[in-house]
């Protein structure tokens, strides 16, 4: 069985990218099932209804996201789809689930989507949350979208997580990283997927807005990117009678 896991889709021009490369590369790599996160979706940042069904019509099979799941508040509907996660040590009073899970006949493959907290939002522990979660998913095909900014908070999940689920997957920070392996013989684990959008860009954003944020520290509205695009993520290979990893490969499309 294989897994294609896309890594944070920038905007709008992130999503066209996307639509025109992802049918052919699901087609390429054997694909059985496709993970998106899609917390940047829309311009502006954030997740809308408009820009889910995009996702969804180029193949994603389920979406997670991140910090900015809520961000459009008048979307917060979209998360009555159970294909649609939000991170699950979020208040369980928020809308939507941190969990998902897709039957395919033969198997059972569930999602867990958590976000990390250091340098972040102030949420529940993510590590108690995911042991909470491991004792009542029912399939030994686990993979984990870890939406954290700190390496070391995601290297120790992978590392707290190794052995237990199929495969744990950074996002967040945009760049992917040059460590994707298998721990324990068992768990895929990249410390972050990296980013499906505008390569000349600041993690997506209009360079120019970014350098003067940082540079002249004033108030500036980030602006999506215009430009060649590039597609981040990792194909996983996994034995879906007992969950184990027999190969992970890092995917650049430019």
């Amino acid at each position: 069985m294989k897994l294609l896991f896309i890594g944070d889709v920038v905007g709008e021009v992130g999503c066209r990218f996307l639509s025109r490369k992802l049918p052919q590369l699901r087609r390429e790599l054997g694909a059985d099932i496709t993970i998106v996160n899609g917390e940047n979706s829309a311009n502006g940042n954030g997740i809308t209804a408009y820009s889910a069904e995009q996702l969804f019509s180029c193949g994603a099979d389920l979406i997670t996201t991140g910090n900015h799941a809520f961000q459009r508040r008048d979307n917060l509907h979209i998360f009555d789809n159970d294909c649609i996660l939000r991170p699950a040590n979020y208040s369980d009073a928020c809308p939507g689930k941190g969990v998902g899970l897709l039957d395919l006949g033969a198997c059972r493959i569930a999602i867990i989507n958590l976000s990390g907290v250091l340098f972040m939002e102030n949420l529940a522990n993510p590590f108690d949350t995911a042991d909470a979660l491991l004792r009542e998913i029912d399939t030994p095909n686990i993979f984990v979208d870890f939406h954290a900014e700190a390496t070391s908070e995601k290297k120790a999940m992978g590392h707290y997580l190794a052995g237990r689920v199929t495969g744990m997957f950074g996002t967040h920070t945009h760049v992917q990283t040059a460590d994707a392996c298998i721990l324990q013989g068992h768990t895929a684990y990249i410390t972050d997927a990296g980013m499906t959008g505008v390569e000349d860009s600041v993690l997506g954003v209009k360079k120019e807005i970014a350098i003067d944020r940082l540079h002249l520290h004033v108030p500036t509205r980030f602006e999506e990117a215009q430009g060649d695009c590039m597609l981040n993520g990792v194909l996983v290979e996994f034995d879906a009678k007992i969950g184990k990893t027999t190969k992970i490969l890092p995917i650049f499309v430019r």
